[in-house]
């Protein structure tokens, strides 16, 4: 008999959630006017907001916290991320970050001006919250089978040349550089292809424009190269990490997600005369070069996650996992983004929410609902996170309504995945009885979507 699956790693210690009632989720979600990020974590049972800061760290990363230097320069905790990112990743500079979108704020401080044209595939919210609030202008350059949920596609994070190309012609002087999300979050959390990456380079190249990863997610995507791209299938995982980012020139990390830490990100950066152009707003708006907003026990976490999270096993198990929620909402005929993503499953809140105006939030509802259901937190990738548009101050209606559960690295079994799924194929099983959705009654000027207010409309 074949082995079944078993997870590469056991349980040392364990965290009571909290669970509740039907009657009492409704009485919090609506004093949290319908926003999920406003609910209490212990009014949540099974949270799948976001996979950012929210994996279990290893008795490996806990060590490494008792051996952190907190010496404000020079210290051995810097040194010990510096080779890590040097060793994994190839990236001879680096500048540390207390997270992802402070590497954003950093590098795009120092890159970015009024005007400018960046292009990419499906810039995720603080992307290009950071690209429109400096006046410049994000161009999704995503390929048309992203958006087609039934379409098999194994690449559908890949950058569609043509329209790269096109970009590139029309605003070649104002364009600071390309960047690509490895895997893509807004289209699902799906891979980018080696030989994509590759064209993009050259593409890059031909027209002398560097090329930035968004690499959050960067191990999962190359472990969807290994199982997807036929002439990977035998390269290790670090030789997969080690050609894609060839073919990047700079790379920002929010740590929180592939590297397994609560807190961190960084910038790693080729090219001297970026580095030093960078270390001015590092300085003002981080600290000092050799922590960044970082405290050295937290630095050594990274590293040792560094190395953690590019193990074919680990990722086998992490992407399973997925795979395992994404098999049980298709069984129950949930409508879902395929091929499953690296860090999430994303729910066409569309198919199961059309009888409803798109202009009540499709998503938020179904969202949610989940909640109500059974004290499930997910998020909506929607018309809230596309945020209204800069010069007509409308909302900006994306191809795709999904609700995104994104799951935490090492932290649930897959008992918790199953409820997950049942309780949303409850939701689906009701969903002709839902016949509103909501309004906006207050909302922030960029990134609303944290912060946002609703009633019902």
């Amino acid at each position: 008999m074949k082995l079944p699956y078993a997870e590469p790693y056991k349980i040392k210690m364990v965290e009571n959630i909290s669970k509740s009632t039907i009657e009492n989720r409704i009485e919090w979600i609506k004093n949290a006017k319908y926003n999920l990020f406003n609910l209490k974590s212990n009014q949540v049972f099974i949270d799948l907001l976001t996979d950012s800061g929210t994996g279990a760290m290893s008795d490996k990363q806990w060590s490494e916290i008792m051996l952190g230097d907190e010496s404000y320069a020079g210290a051995s905790s810097y040194f010990k991320l510096k080779n890590a990112i040097s060793d994994i990743l190839g990236f001879p500079y680096f500048l540390p970050t207390h997270q992802g979108r402070a590497a954003e704020n950093v590098l795009f401080s120092a890159l970015v001006k009024k005007g400018d044209f960046v292009p990419g595939n499906a810039h995720f919210d603080t992307t290009k919250g950071h690209i429109e609030f400096r006046k410049a202008t994000a161009v999704d350059c995503t390929i048309d089978e992203a958006y087609d949920i039934e379409n098999l596609f194994p690449f559908k994070g890949n950058v569609n040349l043509n329209k790269l190309e096109a970009v590139l012609k029309e605003h070649k002087n104002n364009i600071p550089f390309i960047i690509i999300t490895i895997t893509c979050n807004s289209a699902g959390g799906q891979p980018v292809s080696m030989q994509n990456l590759r064209d993009v380079k050259n593409l890059a190249d031909k027209y002398n424009k560097i090329v930035v990863f968004d690499s959050a997610r960067f191990a999962e995507n190359a472990y969807l190269i290994k199982t997807r791209e036929a002439e990977y299938k035998d390269v290790s995982i670090r030789d997969i990490v080690k050609e894609m980012f060839s073919y990047a020139d700079v790379m920002t990390m929010s740590s929180k997600k592939d590297a397994i830490v609560n807190m961190g990100g960084f910038i790693g950066i080729k090219d001297e005369e970026i580095f030093k152009k960078a270390t001015v707003f590092n300085i003002i708006f981080e600290g000092y070069i050799t922590y960044g907003g970082m405290s050295g026990r937290d630095m050594n976490a990274l590293a040792q996650g560094l190395h953690e999270g590019t193990e074919f096993y680990y990722l086998e198990s992490r992407i399973n996992q997925v795979k395992f929620l994404g098999d049980k909402l298709v069984e129950f005929g949930v409508p879902v983004q395929k091929p499953f993503g690296g860090h999430a499953i994303f729910v066409d809140a569309n198919k199961i929410l059309q009888h409803i105006p798109v202009e009540q939030y499709r998503a938020q509802i179904l969202a949610v609902e989940l909640y109500i259901e059974a004290g499930v937190r997910g998020v909506e990738i929607g018309t809230l996170l596309a945020d209204r548009d800069p010069i007509t101050k409308k909302d900006r209606y994306p191809k795709n309504e999904f609700v995104r559960l994104a799951i935490p690295r090492r932290t649930y079994t897959n008992n918790h995945i199953e409820y997950v799924a049942v309780a949303l194929a409850n939701v689906l099983n009701r969903s002709k009885k839902i016949t509103s959705g909501y309004k906006i009654i207050s909302e922030a000027p960029i990134m609303r979507h944290f912060t946002v207010e609703l009633e019902k409309a």
